[in-house]
């Protein structure tokens, strides 16, 4: 059975995305099917596709003559499995099989491939791609299925409603016909009105939640995956860049005579950001670079270190912000409160620390820019690199190849290191340039997640009973001086520093929430899990502060608060009955909970941890999560897993630390830790059954990595630490 949606609101929320379809014949046989989210009217059924129209390489779904089916990929691929997943969606609806199924990178065009929670943009982040795509891709898929339908019905004489199809062949009795050798015909056809094409009942489908599909971003053991690194052109150069030690400075003067006698040095240019070094290959461009000598005016720089940041914010906390919540009267109740816990929390910088560093290919010409990289933010970078150039977004081209990890550093909003490759080519017109950061350069000179300081006072009644809450957030925000500053930023207060607090769950009777925005200090932006990475670390530990306090068992503390929000107890639950919470544990072992949702998505974690020669030793991490309809199970356990693994380098290791004068200690990961194969705890993950709409599965399970360790280590050794990342050390 079809249906034309799951739910009411998913069928209210397909209505309004899904404004048009329409349908474009290739060079040679095939059918190229688009549904695309605009305010364009729908294009009529009755209207006939001109067999002579050249291939437009922005259309969703293409059946090709070979029987392969081609779906352009509106996300970018960095290994959160974003081939696999909407490749999935056209599959299901297509009833092909998943050995024909090819993902493709779409080119740079938000009036196709726009993000549909984000407006009219393209763009990966959120945890959003599945959960924009989801009806989209599935009706894509639908419409290519029934035109492919009507074609051999037509053929064999019967009714669409009598045609088979299953793994990618259609049949009727004895007649059978693959994709391919319809697909032609099928381009012929009028255009269905989309919305008259039932979607599939989750009871019917074969691969959404059901199958363990092989992914679909294959060829990265064996060196055949395509990255940025590995792209060439005739006629490239290798570019790098020398920047300012401090963050703010400016090039006064460079001696670069000794670089340009480095052997493979093709030209040393100037550019806005610092000097860059063009050479033949990369390790010619590097040694070049090591050999300039330069001198930087600081008058502008930032020249604080860690401690002075972290010193002043704490100062800044104990005044009054900007209110972000207000329920009752926090202050008053705290006055009133039988006991009250007062505790200060602080997160250093992070890194987002990419196994592929950044990199792009830019080559400009008198037509226009074109680009090739692991694009994470094509409307953006597009409108960017055309404002440099002074040329229109439509003439700058963007190639998107596969990523080897972000986090949300491919998504810089204001394209850093794409402006830098573009302000090259543009003095070598012509020629193709590939810009390459080091890790050094990325880690000293990048973007990190900001610094926070949060004051966090919660009281408890005679009863036991939270009847106070204020917090107050002091940091950077990442939205500052972006195009996203203007609908983002609502009364001072940058949402995206107070998410994960301002949506607070617990039921509290007098809750405050405040922010200030610190201005000053080096460039931020987004980091894996944005604001959660911190709030979510206040929240719960000082929720287990509280239950403890209370004399409470964690687990029901947080269920009796959490009874109007049936989905944060369903995974709370969840959690503890398969860590077998309450259960009697090894001497020298403890476990600790938390629960948050980021993005729609409701994870919840219990860490076990013990004393491993007098530190503690993260040794298992069971995991619960509900992001609504489970697309594909074996990546969301791999994103679970991954999300585990990243979140648990800050809480254990990972910190950017700025010196005396404002230089950036760590270079590499021999200083900026990060965790180790061998330090990664075993996972057990479990998905809660779902109808609802899908959500996102890439960052959610990072927030509450951090304050179940810590309160598991808080139960282990009955001291509470407050700052990350937490010192292991036992004695």
């Amino acid at each position: 059975m079809r249906l034309k949606s799951l739910s009411m609101a998913t069928q209210e929320a397909a209505t309004t995305r899904r404004d048009f379809l329409k349908l474009m014949t290739g060079v040679g046989a095939g059918l190229t099917l688009g549904v695309s989210i605009s305010t364009a009217k729908k294009v009529s059924a009755s209207n006939h596709v001109d067999t002579n129209a050249s291939f437009e390489p922005n259309a969703f779904v293409k059946i090709n003559g070979d029987n392969t089916v081609t779906v352009m990929i509106k996300h970018v691929e960095m290994g959160q499995g974003t081939y696999t997943g909407l490749t999935t969606l056209v599959a299901e609806e297509l009833d092909a099989s998943w050995e024909q199924m090819k993902p493709e990178g779409a080119p740079a065009d938000a009036s196709r491939y726009n993000n549909t929670l984000w407006g009219p943009m393209q763009g990966t982040g959120g945890s959003t791609a599945i959960a924009n795509s989801y009806i989209q891709l599935r009706t894509a898929g639908a419409v290519a299925r029934s035109m492919l339908v009507q074609v051999a019905a037509n053929r064999w004489g019967v009714s669409p409603d009598e045609v088979v199809v299953n793994s990618g062949v259609l049949s009727h009795g004895s007649n059978t016909a693959s994709f391919g050798e319809l697909a032609e015909e099928a381009a012929k056809l009028p255009v269905p009105d989309p919305s008259s094409i039932a979607l599939k009942s989750p009871d019917d489908f074969t691969l959404i939640g059901k199958a363990k599909l092989s992914r679909k971003d294959t060829g990265k053991n064996n060196g055949k995956a395509i990255f940025t690194q590995d792209f060439k052109l005739p006629d490239m150069l290798t570019a790098m860049v020398l920047h300012a030690p401090k963050f703010g400075a400016k090039l006064k003067s460079v001696d670069a005579s000794n670089a340009k006698k480095s052997p493979g040095v093709v030209d040393i240019l100037t550019i806005p950001t610092g000097v860059a070094v063009l050479a033949n290959d990369y390790w010619s461009a590097k040694k070049a670079r090591d050999l300039l000598v330069a001198e930087w005016d600081e008058s502008s720089a930032f020249t604080k270190s860690s401690s002075q940041i972290l010193q002043e914010y704490k100062q800044v906390s104990l005044q009054k912000g900007l209110p972000a919540r207000s329920d009752g009267d926090a202050l008053a109740a705290l006055e009133k409160s039988q006991s009250v816990i007062d505790n200060t929390y602080e997160f250093p910088f992070l890194a987002h620390a990419t196994m592929e560093p950044m990199n792009c290919v830019a080559q400009v010409t008198d037509q226009g820019c074109t680009i090739w990289n692991g694009e994470q933010l094509q409307t953006v970078d597009q409108m960017n690199v055309a404002n440099l150039l002074g040329l229109k977004p439509e003439q700058v081209t963007l190639n998107m190849l596969l990523a080897g990890g972000s986090f949300g550093r491919r998504a810089n909003p204001h394209s850093d290191y794409l402006l830098e490759a573009v302000e090259i080519a543009k003095q070598k017109k012509g020629i193709p340039i590939k810009l390459v950061w080091s890790r050094e350069d990325d880690t000293r000179a990048g973007y990190f997640r900001p610094a926070y300081v949060h004051k966090l006072k919660a009281g408890l009644d005679e009863d036991g009973n939270i009847n106070a809450w204020y917090q107050h957030i002091v940091g950077q925000s990442i939205l500052h001086n972006t195009a996203f500053e203007a609908f983002l930023v609502k009364d001072g207060i940058d949402g995206t520093s107070v998410e994960g607090a301002s949506n607070n769950p617990y039921d509290i009777p007098n809750l405050a929430l405040e922010l200030t925005t610190v201005k000053e200090g080096p460039t931020v932006q987004w980091w894996r899990s944005v604001g959660s990475t911190h709030t979510a670390f206040a929240v719960e530990t000082m929720m287990d502060e509280l239950a403890f306090k209370a004399g409470k068992d964690p687990v029901d503390f947080r269920m009796k608060l959490l009874e109007k929000h049936p989905r944060w107890q369903g995974v709370l639950k969840l959690a503890a009955e398969k860590a077998g919470w309450g259960k009697t544990l090894p001497e020298g072992t403890a476990m600790g909970i938390a629960v948050h949702e980021s993005f729609a998505t409701y994870v919840a974690q219990v860490a076990v941890v013990s004393n491993n020669n007098g530190y503690v030793s993260v040794d298992k991490v069971i995991c619960a999560v509900d992001c609504g309809v489970a697309i594909n199970p074996d990546v969301i356990k791999a994103q679970m897993e991954g999300g585990i693994g990243y979140g648990l380098s800050p809480t254990l290791m990972s910190a950017i630390t700025l010196n005396e004068g404002g230089t950036v200690a760590q270079s590499n990961f021999h200083d900026y830790q990060v965790l180790r194969i061998n330090q990664m705890p075993e996972v057990e993950v479990h998905i809660v059954p779902s109808a609802e709409a899908p959500t996102g599965v890439g960052e959610p399970s990072v927030p509450p990595i951090a304050p179940a360790v810590a309160n598991a280590m808080a139960a282990l050794t009955g001291k509470r630490q407050h700052v990350l990342p937490l010192n292991t050390k036992l004695s």
